[in-house]
């Protein structure tokens, strides 16, 4: 099973998660598929699968916190290693909501699928990545979690990318001894349920940078913050 390259993709059942698995499929890599719903992630996984990819699905809700270890579990009783986690899954919650009406609940929410659900299924599935000779972690990330140049915007949400960023860091520092990179990515404004019809970007575009990580970027590369395969400020 080590000649073939291994990925876990969360919250991949639609939008930029898809448009990677499927591209990360093309490329031979088994893609497991993870949503927090059975029936949308299989319908997806069926979706991939009509064009001859190797994709499986496995049940993952980054808000459930014992979720990341039953998914660990699940998948470590088919494959014996794991080379790319990427953390997709996300909310975007109050976003017209300025920081002095942001409710407590929007806040715990956010923070908890955002920043500390990637931070849960990292630990879960750090003992399968750390059996591959080139582990990798992508944390979709955004331009809206940059501190340097922070504004209003969707309160809720650009604190927990802001987390994200740190947990980014963090995992890297605390991965380095096992040859694991870290790595933060911003996909842009795409056009996605999250980021609506009108923005610039095509999913394609979106996700050239996060495949770019998972599969030619050097293995030094790590705790950056990435855009268009680019280093850009936290």
């Amino acid at each position: 099973m080590k000649n073939r390259s291994i990925a876990l993709i969360t919250g991949a059942n639609r939008g930029l998660g898809f448009e990677v698995a499927r591209q990360l499929a093309e490329r031979d890599f088994i893609v497991y598929l993870s949503a927090r719903s059975r029936e949308a992630g299989e319908a997806a996984v069926e979706n991939l699968q009509k064009n001859g990819a190797d994709v499986r699905f496995v049940e993952l809700d980054v808000a459930d916190f014992s979720s990341p270890q039953k998914a660990a579990q699940a998948v470590a009783a088919q494959v014996d290693h794991l080379d790319v986690l990427v953390n997709n899954a996300a909310i975007l919650e109050g976003e017209n909501l300025p920081a002095l009406r942001v409710t407590a609940e929007v806040m715990q929410k956010t923070l908890a699928v955002n920043a500390i659900g990637p931070l849960l299924v990292a630990q879960a599935f750090v003992p399968l990545l750390s059996q591959s000779a080139h582990g990798r972690i992508i944390n979709v990330s955004s331009s809206a979690g940059t501190l340097h140049d922070m504004g209003t915007y969707a309160p809720a949400y650009s604190i927990s990318k802001a987390a994200l960023n740190a947990v980014t860091r963090q995992l890297s520092a605390a991965l380095q001894n096992k040859r694991i990179a870290v790595n933060s990515v911003c996909p842009g404004w795409v056009r996605t349920d999250m980021g609506g019809c009108n923005a610039p970007r095509a999913m394609e575009k979106g996700a050239e940078t996060i495949v770019w990580l998972a599969t030619e970027a050097p293995q030094d590369l790590t705790g950056q913050f990435l855009r268009d395969r680019k280093v850009i400020a936290w």
